[in-house]
């Protein structure tokens, strides 16, 4: 089993940057993509970026392409998503998932929230 703790949500000013990050533990040879998804208040939650946890390569919604990046440092066990030039509509809690194949989310953490005043 994999678990999954975030950190680093806060309240920010539109056009600001945050650093999230999501220390991994447990079964990470299990781990084939971490992931980075957010719900909003009255919304479904969304798909953010992901990141190959070997190989390293990434996806990005396209809401936050060019803005986020995600990344992960496999020596700290920690995977990172850097947003920058935050908008209010990226308001949500975000939340770090892992993936040990196609189809749904083996793990979750618990979830941090990121506030984004215009």
């Amino acid at each position: 089993q994999v678990q999954l703790v975030e950190s680093g949500g806060g309240l920010v000013q539109a056009g600001d940057s945050l650093r999230l990050s999501c220390v991994v533990s447990g079964d990470t040879w299990t781990i084939l993509t971490m992931n980075w998804l957010r719900q909003a208040p009255g919304k479904e939650r969304e798909f953010v970026a992901a990141i190959d946890w070997s190989r390293g390569s990434t996806a990005y919604a396209d809401s936050v392409k060019g803005r986020f990046t995600i990344s992960r440092d496999n020596t700290k066990s920690t995977v990172y998503l850097q947003m920058n030039s935050l908008k209010s509509e990226d308001t949500a809690n975000y939340y770090c998932a892992s993936r040990r194949g196609p189809g749904a989310y083996a793990s979750w953490g618990q979830g941090t929230q990121v506030t984004v005043s215009s």
